[in-house]
């Protein structure tokens, strides 16, 4: 049996004591909030969301907010693409697109502040990028096989005109 495993087990009755459910409450139910901070002090808490948002370093005026939710258009855009024949598909665009959400998604999580709506975007902006990628090369693999048929077919027809 793995180690984690052994470890929860053991753990398990610390867990379901009623003892320690009452003081885990009782520390967390001062504030009133499920995720509030513990650095929280009066005037942050006394914020209203929308200032909390305005002044944050990724909030509504800053780019790393704005960027983001424009980016997502290219998402919306990929999706759409969905419905649109493989042959149409353009190989290089999408390839760049799977490059910019991959490459992309892992800046956020280097920078500061980290950006996690921005990873989000260009995560599924590297999803999108993949499946169209994959659309592509499995129509490209069914092409390779096509032509001799084809050609077969125009054989026969030819030879059903002459006769």
């Amino acid at each position: 049996m793995p180690a984690t495993t052994t470890l929860f087990r053991a753990a398990r009755p610390v867990f379901q004591q009623s003892a320690s459910r009452a003081v885990f409450r009782a520390n967390f139910s001062q504030t009133g909030r499920r995720f509030a901070s513990t650095t929280a002090t009066g005037e942050a808490a006394s914020q209203s969301w929308f200032q909390r948002m305005w002044n944050s370093p990724v909030g509504l005026k800053t780019v790393h907010f704005w960027a983001p939710v424009m980016k997502w258009a290219l998402v919306l855009a990929g999706i759409s693409d969905f419905a649109r024949p493989a042959d149409k598909l353009s190989l290089t665009q999408n390839g760049a697109l799977t490059a910019t959400g991959l490459i992309w998604t892992r800046w956020c999580f280097v920078i500061t502040p980290k950006n996690y709506l921005l990873a989000a975007v260009n995560f599924f902006l590297g999803c999108v990028g993949i499946t169209q990628l994959t659309r592509i090369a499995l129509y490209r693999a069914s092409q390779k096989k096509l032509p001799a048929t084809a050609e077969e077919e125009a054989v026969k027809v030819k030879e059903a005109v002459k006769s």
